[in-house]
C-alpha cells in the first residue's frame, strides 16, 4: 500500500485526538457514574452511558489508526485500509446500543417510577459534574475541530472516518451535557422528575441520530464507495486527452483507505497501433493517472483496438458516460 509523506503526521495527530478525547471521556464517564449513583438522576446516568460508549469507541478508533496502515500482503493484496471503515462502523453501533439505547431506557424508566427526590446537595453535585464536563467536552471538541481545520477544513479533514467520530462525539456530549444540565435545573426548580426524563430521552434521540449517519458513512465505505467525483473526473479528462486512446468506454473508481483508491478503466485505442505500442501506451497511461492523481494507487487498464468496422459504424465515445 502506497503512503504519502504526509499520511504518518496526519495519522500522530489524529491518534493524539483521539487519545485526548479518550482522557476526558474515561474522567468524565467516572464523575457521571457517580453523580448519577449518589442522586439518582436519570439524565446524569444517560450522560455516564453516552461517555461510557465513547471511551469504548475511542479504544475503536486506536485500533483502526493501527491495523488500517499493515501493508499488504497475499491474503490482503490491496491493503488493510478499509480497517479503518470497519472500526468506525463498531463505533457507531457502540453509540447506538451503549449510548442511544441506555438514555432511552434511563427516560422511561424515570417516567414510569417517577424518580426519587432529590436534595439540594445532590443537585448541585450533579451540575457540578455536569460543568466539568462541559468544560472537557468543549475543550476535546476544540482539539479536534482545530485539526479538522489544519487537514483542509471540512472537505478534507472529515474525509477521516477517526477524526469524523471523534468530532461528531464531542459535539454531541457538548449537547448532551447541556440537556442534562438543563432537565436537572427544572426538576430542582419544578420538583417534576419529568424534565430529567425527557433530557434523557432527547439525549438517546440525538445519540441514535449520530450513530445512524456514523454507520451509514462507514457502510458506504465498506461495501465499495467511488472515489471522489472530481479523482475521477480528472482521470476521465486525462485518459480523453490521450491521442492513443479512441473512447472511454468504462471508468471505475472504489476506495481502498483513507487515502488510496482502485481505479479500473476500459479504452478503445484508435486503429493501426501494434501490440508493442500498446505495451509502451498502457504503462505511460498507468504512470501519468499515479502522477495525477496520488491516491490512485491501483491502476488497471483494459485495453482494446477498436475495429476498422466498430469505427465506421458508431461514433467515438467522448466521455458521455461519467465515471464511477
Amino acid at each position: 500500500m502506497s503512503s504519502t509523506s504526509t499520511e504518518p503526521k496526519t495519522d500522530h495527530r489524529t491518534r493524539v485526538t483521539v487519545l485526548v478525547a479518550l482522557a476526558a471521556n474515561l474522567v468524565i464517564a467516572v464523575a457521571k457514574a457517580v453523580g448519577g449513583l449518589l442522586t439518582q438522576s436519570p439524565a446524569l446516568l444517560s450522560e455516564a452511558a453516552h461517555s461510557v460508549a465513547d471511551s469504548l469507541n475511542e479504544v475503536f478508533l486506536l485500533a483502526a489508526l493501527r491495523r488500517s496502515r499493515r501493508p499488504a500482503d497475499a491474503r490482503h493484496p490491496f491493503g488493510y485500509g478499509k480497517e479503518r471503515f470497519f472500526w468506525s462502523l463498531l463505533a457507531a453501533v457502540g453509540i447506538f446500543v451503549m449510548g442511544g439505547c441506555f438514555s432511552f431506557f434511563q427516560g422511561v424508566e424515570a417516567l414510569r417510577g417517577g424518580g426519587g427526590e432529590e436534595t439540594f446537595t445532590g443537585y448541585v453535585a450533579g451540575m457540578v459534574v455536569l460543568g466539568v464536563a462541559f468544560v472537557a467536552e468543549g475543550l476535546s471538541l476544540l482539539r479536534a475541530l482545530y485539526q479538522v481545520r489544519r487537514q483542509g477544513g471540512a472537505a478534507g479533514g472529515l474525509r477521516d472516518p477517526a477524526l469524523r467520530t471523534v468530532v461528531a462525539e464531542d459535539g454531541t456530549a457538548v449537547i448532551g451535557v447541556t440537556l442534562a444540565f438543563a432537565g436537572m435545573a427544572l426538576h430542582m426548580v419544578t420538583g417534576q422528575v419529568v424534565w430529567e426524563a425527557s433530557a434523557s430521552l432527547a439525549i438517546g434521540a440525538l445519540l441514535v441520530f449520530v450513530a445512524y449517519r456514523l454507520g451509514r458513512d462507514a457502510r458506504d465505505q465498506l461495501i465499495g464507495e467511488a472515489a471522489d467525483p472530481e479523482a475521477a473526473g480528472r482521470i476521465r479528462a486525462l485518459l480523453e486527452a490521450q491521442p492513443e486512446i479512441d473512447s472511454v468506454e468504462a471508468l471505475l473508481t472504489m476506495k481502498t483507505g483513507l487515502e488510496t483508491a482502485l481505479v479500473a478503466a476500459r479504452v478503445d485505442l484508435v486503429p493501426g497501433i501494434d501490440s508493442e505500442q500498446v505495451e509502451e501506451v498502457a504503462v505511460r497511461i498507468k504512470r501519468s493517472i499515479a502522477r495525477t492523481v496520488a491516491e490512485a494507487d491501483q491502476i488497471f487498464l483494459d485495453v482494446t483496438e477498436r475495429s476498422a468496422r466498430e469505427a465506421q459504424g458508431s461514433p467515438a465515445a467522448t466521455g458521455e458516460r461519467g465515471g464511477a
